[in-house]
């Protein structure tokens, strides 16, 4: 199975000079939660999730119309190409601890979005004592691996 057997294909980008209002309007009306960012030639120079938007206006105290998407975006684009592996694009999410991958062309353009729940949908569980091709197991290992955090030390007084 490849990404581009299961990703999001009508994935939608906004530029570097968006503002987070627009950014934000983007993202709800296309029911995503991450938007990749473009320049003027359509290449991949960034990612900005919900998240982010939101600790953004949050934290600044600023209106979302008055924070630009270059101002508070991701310049680490995890990405993969169309004919990535499933299970090679796992691991990546498994080793970036992130839960979706923009999928770029080899010209640096964007052909979709692979998200961690694209490929729980894809996966099967075992049928008939078939091994699947992408198993319910290999997802749940990748979520595990992204939600482990770190174990912070508490200070002591």
């Amino acid at each position: 199975m490849k990404a581009n057997d299961v990703m999001t294909t009508a994935a939608r980008t906004c530029g570097l000079d968006t503002n987070l209002a627009a950014a934000s309007e983007i993202m709800w009306n296309a029911d995503c939660g991450i938007l990749p960012v473009v320049d003027r030639d359509d290449n991949v120079v960034g990612v900005i999730t919900d998240r982010d938007i939101c600790i953004a206006v949050g934290s600044r105290g600023w209106l979302a119309c008055d924070i630009a998407v270059k101002d508070v975006m991701s310049g680490n684009v995890f990405a993969c190409r169309p004919d990535t592996d499933i299970r090679d694009a796992l691991a990546t999410m498994r080793g970036e601890k992130v839960r979706r991958l923009v999928v770029a062309n080899p010209d640096g353009r964007v052909a979709g979005i692979l998200s961690l729940d694209d490929i729980a949908v894809a996966a099967q569980s075992g049928v008939g004592g078939r091994q699947p091709d992408l198993s319910l197991g290999d997802v749940a290992l990748t979520l595990k691996a992204i939600c482990r955090r770190p174990l912070v030390q508490a200070k002591t007084m």
